[in-house]
């Protein structure tokens, strides 16, 4: 399926933005897992700063105890103390079970050693010292463990840092790269499509400018605007083609008309004045049999190239009797003479069925008699065969000879009337016609074809 044109144009950009918000996401996945990785340190610090904390307080307070249980009396200033290293101890501890996992067993402990160091449960020594000695050995502990989490991390984190930015360059790079190869391949792709069709598209309408009414071929299926155009360009073509074959019609007409008229001037004006001056001499002279039957076939001969001249203008067989009887009939009238070539004449009995319009049957008619005439003026054949027949969807018109042959180069070339308006009759009806060689041992084969409805 072709893309249309709009799509065509912007694939590339779009591809070329697509793998740049992959890559965008990729970087900012990067990103995260390094936050993450980052929290993960800071927080580990944290739990270390909490440790060293909790530690340092513990001793200070098991330093204050001694001195204490010395004392029979408490200073209130040791209270103070011991309540403001209290919440030391208490906030370091949240702090650590807060941001580090520990068992459960762990966070018992640590919570009941926090609890029995409390001032304000009561100043107890033994309970002091018993949680101390309960809580000093978990706090070395836990030291122990999270020194050698921060070692690792240090040197893994170091370590990932350098591979992140080596691996995320290297993905930039070839997402950076492999992007700008498709977007230049899609463009250059689809732009050299685009730009060929074009210029087909030119070529045609320089060709229709220049006088060659050769229609672009029509797109089978409509996918895009340049095919809408192609289709346009075509139709107007063909429009053009009927209107300019009208004009030649008319030329060619008017072109008859003025061919009848001297045939007339020459032929049948002067028959009818050499009755006329028959006429007179009979007339002056007397009476006289012999100039009597000279006039009379003098007037058969202008009485028969009249209805010539009216058989040129309109064959009055093709309306009554069709087309086949009225090319049969201008052979056996006209042709079918010693000092002219032998013919051969077959229709097919399906022509009669078809309803061809009466342009139709004219034209056809004046393109055999136009094919035969050439045949038999320029051709030097001995023999020639007229054909017309249906071939499936199709009307087959063929006149083909055994003479000298025949260019078809030529009909670009001027001075060869008779072949134009072949071809100029040929468009008018929707026909195309072909000359090639013959299959004679010589000569030339000329072809009309003339597409039927279906429903025919």
């Amino acid at each position: 399926m072709r893309l249309t044109l709009k799509h065509q144009i912007i694939l590339a950009p779009a591809v070329v933005l697509l793998l740049m918000a992959l890559l965008l996401g990729f970087l900012q996945y990067t990103y995260w897992d390094l936050s993450r990785k980052r929290e993960e340190a800071r927080n580990i610090g944290t739990v270390f700063v909490s440790l060293a904390e909790a530690e340092l307080a513990t001793q200070r307070m098991h330093s204050l105890l001694m001195q204490i249980g010395d004392e029979p009396l408490v200073d209130i200033r040791c209270f103070n103390e011991l309540d403001g290293l209290y919440e030391h101890i208490e906030g370091a501890t949240g702090r650590i079970l807060a941001l580090l996992p520990l068992p459960e067993r762990s966070q018992a402990l640590l919570r009941q050693a926090v609890s029995d160091l409390n001032p304000e449960r009561g100043i107890n020594v033994d309970r002091f010292n018993a949680a101390i000695v309960m809580l000093r050995p978990e706090l070395n502990s836990l030291s122990t463990l999270i020194q050698r989490q921060r070692e690792k991390l240090r040197g893994l984190h170091s370590q990932d840092i350098d591979e992140l930015v080596a691996h995320t360059a290297f993905v930039s790079i070839v997402v950076l790269g492999s992007a700008i190869l498709i977007g230049i391949f899609l463009s250059m792709f689809f732009g050299r499509s685009i730009l060929r069709r074009i210029k087909q598209l030119s070529d045609s309408a320089g060709r229709i400018v220049l006088g060659d009414l050769t229609p672009p071929p029509a797109p089978v299926q409509v996918h895009d605007e340049l095919d809408a155009l192609a289709l346009s360009i075509n139709q107007m073509t063909d429009r053009l083609l009927r209107v300019v074959g009208t004009e030649k019609l008319l030329e060619g007409a008017e072109e008859e008309r003025r061919r009848i008229a001297m045939d007339i001037h020459d032929q049948t004006l002067s028959d009818l004045a050499s009755v006329l001056r028959g006429i007179q001499d009979v007339k002056s002279e007397g009476t006289c049999r012999n100039e009597a039957a000279r006039i009379e076939e003098d007037l058969q001969r202008a009485i028969g190239n009249l209805r010539d001249v009216m058989e040129n203008l309109h064959p009055q067989t093709l309306d009554i009797l069709g087309l086949g009887p009225a090319l049969e009939s201008h052979l056996e009238r006209h042709l079918n003479k010693d000092d002219m070539p032998a013919y051969h004449l077959y229709v097919s009995p399906r022509i009669d069925a078809l309803a061809l319009s009466r342009t139709i049957r004219l034209a056809l008619y004046r393109i055999a008699l136009e094919a035969i005439h050439n045949v038999i003026k320029h051709a030097g054949a001995s023999r020639y065969e007229v054909n017309l027949d249906r071939r499936e969807n199709v009307l087959l018109l063929s006149v083909e000879d055994n003479g000298s042959g025949f260019d078809p180069s030529v009909l670009r070339g001027s001075g060869h009337r008779g072949l134009y308006n072949i071809q100029e009759r040929a468009k008018a009806i929707g026909a195309e016609v072909f000359w090639g060689a013959s299959r004679f041992t010589s000569g030339t084969r000329f072809e009309l074809i003339l597409p039927l409805p279906s429903t025919d």
